[in-house]
């Protein structure tokens, strides 16, 4: 099989289409042939060598989000069969690389999958995970009351546009942060109130925030005293003179919760954006347009 690893830290030439072993499945395990993956900002700073935790030596494989089929069962699994569609998690922050999905087979343990619903398409599926699941953990860490009100910012992307979606859902007013364009699908999202990307977030008041950008103390600026903000990377210590508690959502795979998502994407309960899909040998010109910016939707490779 081919992947395309990261032969070297620093820009998207680091990463080379190469010729690795085909993956073989082990106890607990199943090989997906992957047909789709989400390209994430995680996988940049991965290549960067910018993760906590300190820089991957290399090489290695990125890639979190993963579509597919299973291709081979592995002992003591009774739950997935051969041909089986399949979307999941690989948990990057404890494989670190070995597997990642770029690639065109991985071998994966069937907790980290669930089964794709029959006419969910595997781009859109393979945008799921890693967002989906952030943007539930996220919100589940401000415990807010039903109708309670929460600022999100960064809605245009994925891990904001799920959480305006799921906390829409759950009754609560959504002032959420759009890129200039994206306001019709922001507000088509179910936010009470779309912010232009410019907006002074100080002149409204929130006890909850996800800043999923995130913006740091623009988005703090934000949060009544004693409230809450979440962020989905690591940003300096706010002033604790307000009382503000201020978390950093770190994923943790959960499969029934993805479980969950997967059939609420599958129902149109949920929404999600594809900008574009390149084949997986094109990874390194794919990092150069996420790493532009102005897409509308996540990049997905594929491998036909």
């Amino acid at each position: 099989m081919y992947g395309v690893v990261v032969a070297e830290l620093g820009g998207p030439d680091g990463l080379r289409v190469t010729e690795l072993p085909d993956p073989v499945a082990e106890a607990g395990q199943v090989v997906v042939r992957v047909r789709a993956v989400c390209v994430q900002p995680a996988d940049i700073a991965a290549r960067v060598g910018m993760i906590p935790g300190g820089p991957v030596p290399p090489p290695f494989l990125c890639g979190w989000d993963v579509a597919g089929e299973v291709a081979s069962v592995g002992p003591e699994v009774t739950d997935l069969q051969v041909g089986d569609r399949v979307v999941g998690m690989i948990p990057w922050y404890l494989t670190r690389g070995t597997p990642g999905g770029y690639a065109e087979l991985v071998a994966a343990d069937a907790q980290w999958l669930v089964p794709l619903p029959d006419g969910l398409d595997l781009a859109a599926a393979a945008t799921l995970p890693l967002n989906g699941l952030t943007a539930h953990q996220a919100l589940a860490m401000l415990s807010l009351e039903r109708g309670e009100p929460v600022l999100v910012t960064g809605a245009s992307g994925g891990v904001g546009g799920f959480a305006t979606q799921l906390a829409t859902r759950r009754g609560h007013q959504v002032l959420a942060q759009a890129t200039t364009g994206d306001e019709a699908w922001v507000g088509g999202l179910g936010a009470a109130e779309v912010l232009p990307r410019a907006a002074d977030l100080a002149k409204h008041t929130v006890r909850a925030v996800v800043d999923a950008i995130p913006l740091g103390d623009a988005a703090a600026a934000a949060v009544a005293d004693g409230g809450a903000v979440v962020t989905t990377r690591p940003t300096p210590p706010l002033d604790t003179a307000r009382g503000i508690r201020q978390h950093l959502q770190l994923i943790h795979l959960d499969r029934d919760l993805l479980a969950d998502l997967v059939s609420q994407l599958a129902a149109g309960d949920l929404r999600t954006r594809v900008a574009t899909t390149m084949p997986l040998t094109e990874a390194a010109e794919a990092h150069r347009l996420a790493e532009a910016g102005g897409l509308r939707g996540k990049i997905v490779l594929t491998t036909g």
